[in-house]
């Protein structure tokens, strides 16, 4: 078994911003292995928030080359993280037909477009871009300035899609309870991560409208537990997990303890987001749109029509 790793540089079609910063590229690093004659791909996204760098993450694939492995075993070799992610995943693709019997994916896959921070008219225009271009589902970032102001400006250019919002941990300083108060009006399906990971066990206390989904706070099946109390939804995604055999995992374990589950996903190409399509054909919510954000997706890239993937 042969493994290489590179890093690639993909253009965002326009800057994206979230709580903790914003971005015109997105880098990353895509796998192969190469066994039997056939070739598998992975791609992941080595996350500064999770104490990852480019560097590291590519010293833990480094340290896996000339060992032999399958998904199981690769699970006791590296953390849960991207590079366990990139090496699952090309397993997978390496191993793509041997799926569970009975698996297939539907022909048509809801996915969110994300709106990034911006002023509230600028995020108006992107909301209502998205909307031009058939979105049914709108994934609203904010940060703790003008939360209402935003999301007001985006229902309005959006009236009809469903909005689902991602505080990305930066709501510590606003009165939770009151801030879901004020923007339950505008018909919110979700909140995801409005307090910081170390501080959320205060979301116990609150009393909410509409369902708080763990991103930050939830990384593998481990997790769950804890979970429980705080949020009604996970989000999963397979650069926490360390792959799709994790995520398998931490879906079914969400589902046992009644938690809802959606599927994310960081900036990246077609590679990453197709790997999280097994899981995403169950979720109830879905935002693999980080391909359709760049400008220059891999050839035979997923196709993005009217907010689904169409396969």
């Amino acid at each position: 078994m042969q493994i290489s790793a590179q890093i690639v540089t993909y253009t965002l079609k326009r800057p994206f911003t979230i709580s903790r910063g914003s971005r015109t590229q997105a880098e990353v690093i895509q796998v192969t292995i190469e066994k039997d004659g056939k070739k598998g791909l992975g791609e992941c996204s080595p996350t500064g928030r999770y104490g990852e760098s480019f560097d590291s993450v590519l010293a833990q694939i480094d340290s896996v080359k000339g060992k032999a492995f399958d998904r199981s075993q690769l699970k006791t070799l590296l953390p849960a993280g991207a590079a366990r992610n990139a090496l699952d995943c090309a397993l997978w693709d390496l191993e793509s037909e041997n799926f569970p019997d009975g698996f297939s994916l539907p022909a048509r896959i809801q996915t969110a477009m994300t709106v990034s921070i911006a002023t509230p008219q600028e995020m108006a225009d992107e909301a209502k871009a998205y909307v031009e271009q058939g979105a049914t589902l709108i994934k609203v970032k904010l940060n703790g300035d003008e939360v209402f102001e935003r999301l007001s400006a985006v229902r309005a250019a959006a009236p009809d899609t469903l909005l689902i919002v991602d505080a990305n941990e930066a709501w510590g300083n606003l009165d939770i309870e009151a801030t879901i108060q004020q923007i339950a009006p505008l018909n919110i399906a979700m909140v995801e991560q409005p307090l910081p990971a170390a501080e959320d066990e205060a979301l116990r206390q609150i009393s909410s409208s509409i369902p708080l989904c763990a991103d930050e706070s939830c990384h593998t099946a481990d997790d769950v537990e804890s979970l429980a109390g705080k949020y009604q939804m996970v989000n999963i995604k397979l650069d926490k997990t360390g792959g799709l055999t994790a995520a398998f995992e931490l879906e079914q374990a969400a589902r046992a303890k009644g938690m809802q589950v959606m599927v994310g996903c960081m900036l990246g190409s077609s590679i990453a987001m197709r790997a999280a399509l097994p899981v995403a054909a169950t979720a109830v919510l879905v935002d693999l749109d980080g391909a359709f954000l760049i400008s220059d997706d891999i050839q035979g890239g997923l196709h993005y029509q009217n907010g689904h993937i169409v396969l």
